[in-house]
């Protein structure tokens, strides 16, 4: 991961905020061959006797599945908005252009806890994502006996001691505030991933030039 104290945010609630925010983690790692693999899926980030844990679930007997059991050290990544910022906006000449973006990256050792703790993950995650509302009919205990029955055999849920945690929040912070003004200025009239990174820069410019 690039590495530049600029880029970065020291407050702990920030960083566990962003994966709140961006739950749809990429998870990657190798088997025993070192082949590849990564899959995706939506992970909450949890504190237990100390340790930080992320957990969700995944499908049964997949590629990545088998691979994490043979080697269970994993990367686990949050992508967050990112644009492209053109170099035409800055106020100074002989510049290049560059990609603003946020990102957070865990690195540590998965393991397959089982069907009891699917079951609690499956429904923290079902009533996150409706919201808490207990009688949503696609929250996990009102999905019908049946139907849960067929999806605790089809999936396993997984859970990542965290040993690393990283990120990158790259925000124009080294640019000077005319150029960082005008950043915010063109942003805003682009896309939503644009638009998100103007509010964020947006947040930190007193603390940038205020001093």
């Amino acid at each position: 991961m690039y590495q530049h104290f600029e880029y970065k945010d020291y407050n702990p609630d920030t960083i566990t905020k962003f994966i709140a925010d961006f739950p749809f983690a990429v998870i990657s790692g190798c088997d025993l061959k070192y082949n590849p693999v990564a899959t995706q899926a939506p992970v909450f980030l949890e504190e237990q006797d100390g340790k930080k844990l992320l957990r969700g679930h995944m499908i049964k007997g997949s590629e990545h599945h088998k691979a994490f059991t043979e080697n269970n050290r994993v990367m686990v990544l949050f992508p967050g908005p990112d644009t492209y910022v053109s170099a035409t906006w800055y106020s100074g000449k002989q510049s290049a252009s560059t990609w603003n973006y946020m990102t957070v990256q865990a690195k540590g050792t998965i393991r397959f806890p089982g069907e009891e703790q699917l079951i609690e993950i499956l429904r923290k995650t079902t009533l996150h994502f409706e919201n808490n509302n207990g009688l949503s009919p696609t929250t996990f205990d009102n999905l019908g006996p049946e139907y849960t029955q067929r999806l605790l055999h089809a999936i396993t849920a997984f859970e990542v001691e965290v040993h690393d945690l990283d990120h990158v929040f790259k925000l124009s912070q080294d640019m000077d505030e005319e150029s960082f003004e005008n950043i915010i200025k063109e942003l805003k009239n682009g896309n939503a991933a644009a638009q998100s990174i103007a509010g964020e820069m947006e947040k930190r410019k007193q603390r940038l030039f205020d001093k």
